[in-house]
């Protein structure tokens, strides 16, 4: 089968689009289909195995949805977009976030094959969805298959865009992602150590977590907060006020290669995601199950549709600082509930590797071609 997967993100800079698109196209490839990745990409030689990828476009850094999505908005795109198709002759085009300018759209107005979409996105409010519903009602019947990655990301994309939907996940890397291995042997001093990994942006919570650990510390004062993740602007801000909170043990990173994390994962003894919404899937937290770590995550849907609340983690209603704080408190202070739900998220992790997910994509793919 020839595969043509599209991402309308910039290629060169890893996050959770291009993560699945490259992983997909890996395990695509190792199973003898021929695949091509369609993408922007600043750095034009970036391989993340042995992906053949068509850089399109140079991507520009554009504000959107609490984020920065880095999308090219050349008006000579569709065109080379367009070129490639015609010379490749897809059977399959997977557009992730088909309706994201620049290199989905045009892809999917191009494509004359079997197209399918893959909608990644949840947010809080569906500005545009709202302003472009006219559009893409238009357009949608261009999709001959359309996957969500979660029920929130479903739910989300149907609710202006209704019709059938398959879920099929994100996945994880579990060979990489595992309890066993080298850690970061700095943080192995004694301490208990709480992780953070994401971005420093306002909607990961983090102001949140930094004022749940000035009273987690006042209880149990032998505990770390490491926050992994590239910053932003509001950094420094998140330094001052663990300044001001006289936190004393707060380690910074900034951005940390994905084949690194895997060790800060293992230094940990209790995950934390505290995102206030905007998140349709918790990859983080798979992760960290992986490495046999349990979780404390706010009740959002992303997060909800992973965590089993008593078993392999522990739920709080987003920004809420003392329910926070009291499920952090109640993991820190009770190893053996912090083994056994470590023990039971890894076991969870496994049924979303990636060879699984591929496996349902393709399956998926085969359905729509017959």
């Amino acid at each position: 089968m020839k595969i043509g997967l599209v991402s309308p993100y910039d290629y060169s800079f890893p996050g959770g689009v291009v993560n699945h698109i490259s992983y997909l196209a890996h395990h695509f490839v190792q199973w003898g289909h021929e695949v091509k990745v369609i993408a922007p990409c600043l750095t034009r030689e970036t391989r993340y195995f042995d992906e053949e990828v068509a850089a399109v476009g140079r991507p520009l850094p554009v504000p959107f949805g609490g984020s920065v999505a880095r999308v090219p908005l050349s008006p000579r795109l569709p065109a080379q977009v367009g070129e490639i198709l015609a010379k490749e002759n897809f059977d399959i085009l997977h557009l992730h976030e088909p309706f994201t300018p620049m290199v989905s759209i045009s892809a999917l107005l191009k494509s004359n094959c079997v197209n399918v979409g893959t909608f990644h996105a949840y947010y809080n409010k569906s500005r545009v969805y709202w302003v472009g519903r006219p559009i893409f009602r238009r357009w949608i019947p261009r999709l001959h298959g359309r996957i969500a990655v979660s029920q929130a990301a479903l739910e989300y994309v149907s609710r202006h865009l209704p019709g059938d939907y398959r879920i099929i996940p994100n996945g994880i890397d579990t060979e990489q992602f595992r309890p066993d291995g080298p850690r970061q042997e700095k943080l192995a001093d004694g301490k208990l150590n709480v992780l953070f990994v994401g971005r420093l942006e306002k909607r990961k919570g983090v102001e949140y977590l930094l004022n749940a650990c000035a009273e987690v510390q006042k209880a149990s004062p032998n505990f770390r907060l490491i926050l992994v993740g590239p910053g932003t602007r509001l950094r420094r801000g998140y330094e001052e006020l663990a300044r001001d909170l006289r936190l004393r043990d707060v380690v910074f990173t900034d951005f940390v290669p994905n084949g690194e994390l895997p060790k800060y994962y293992r230094s940990a003894d209790v995950f934390c995601a505290p995102a206030t919404g905007g998140e349709s899937f918790g990859i983080v937290l798979l992760e960290a199950m992986a490495c046999g770590k349990p979780v404390v995550a706010t009740d959002i849907g992303g997060y909800a549709s992973v965590v089993a609340e008593g078993e392999d983690g522990l739920l709080v209603p987003p920004r809420d600082e003392e329910s926070l704080a009291r499920a952090l408190l109640s993991l820190l202070d009770n190893k053996s509930l912090r083994q056994q739900m470590g023990a039971k998220g890894r076991v969870k992790a496994e049924k979303y590797s990636w060879a699984n997910v591929a496996q349902q994509v393709m399956d998926y793919y085969a359905s729509l071609l017959s």
